[in-house]
């Protein structure tokens, strides 16, 4: 293990047992359940921030979208003890894992340690350089972190007030959950395969999901969210108003990731520009003439 990830490692633990520590707090309050969880989420983050602050290097935070949710899901699954039911916990628990480990197995082998920090990052600091700590604790951390928290929320309902027995729908919904998780990793190693080429190196990626789609990892991204969605609007008979939060993801894509992504493309490849008017810009679809 390299230095860089032993420090975030201790990071996280810290994260980690600072979300702990709040929700033994917040518990003696009264409060909804999940209005804990939110507090102890942002209070976790800031402990990240800190250190991000500390390093001058804000992708510290990066691994904590993938990581995050995993203790949060079981925390919900396990906060029932009148009705855990392993059968809803294996249903949703496999995609999420599978989710998570995917992810920040990624991360862990494209992050070069501290001396480098995302280019979305320093665009950012370089729009907004006389507020680079505003953007820095409230667009890099904290947004991300209400979004994530946000399409995490349909499982409270899945876990908590769910009262119907589970069917095939539930599997089905696990299925396809699992399948954008799926999709996420054939595209990113689509991806990897092709940048290990060093010929490839200025060229636009045009191969495999990638002639679909300038941003295959992304829809499944996005699938996924509305995925766990699924398992929220079953858990409650079938109220859709739980679809804001897969869609504020999804607005987040559309209007934030995919437009920094294709900027940045634009301006280092110079075949890019036709790429992009003949490839959709998330969905799968054929190519455009």
């Amino acid at each position: 293990m390299k230095a860089h990830h032993i420090l975030c490692l201790f990071c996280y633990s810290l994260s980690l047992a600072a979300a702990a520590v709040c929700l033994s707090a917040t518990d003696s309050f009264g409060f909804h359940l999940w209005i804990d969880v939110l507090i102890a989420h942002v209070i976790s983050t800031l402990v990240i921030y800190l250190f991000s602050t500390f390093y001058s290097n804000s992708s510290l935070y990066d691994p904590y979208w993938s990581l995050a949710p995993v203790p949060i899901y079981f925390f919900i699954a396990l906060s029932n003890v009148n009705e855990i039911n392993m059968e809803r916990i294996f249903l949703v628990g496999i995609p999420v894992c599978y989710w998570a480990l995917r992810l920040t197995h990624n991360w862990l082998r494209s992050w070069p340690g501290l001396s480098k920090e995302d280019f979305r990052y320093v665009n950012l600091y370089e729009t907004f350089g006389s507020s680079k700590w505003f953007i820095n604790l409230f667009g890099i951390h904290l947004f991300p972190t209400l979004i994530v928290n946000l399409c995490l929320f349909p499982l409270y309902f899945y876990f908590i007030e769910n009262f119907v027995d589970v069917s095939i729908l539930d599997y089905l919904i696990c299925l396809f959950t699992f399948s954008m998780v799926l999709l996420e990793q054939i595209s990113d190693e689509q991806m990897h395969t092709f940048r290990g080429n060093t010929e490839n190196k200025g060229k636009t990626m045009k191969q495999g999901l990638w002639q679909y789609s300038r941003h295959p990892n992304y829809l499944g991204e996005v699938g996924f969210w509305f995925g766990l969605c699924g398992f929220g609007i079953i858990g409650t008979n079938g109220s859709i108003f739980l679809l804001v939060c897969p869609i504020a993801m999804l607005l987040m894509f559309m209007f934030a990731s995919i437009p920094m992504m294709d900027n940045r493309s634009l301006e280092n490849r110079t075949d890019y520009e036709d790429y992009m008017r003949k490839t959709s810009s998330l969905m799968i679809l054929p190519s455009k003439k």
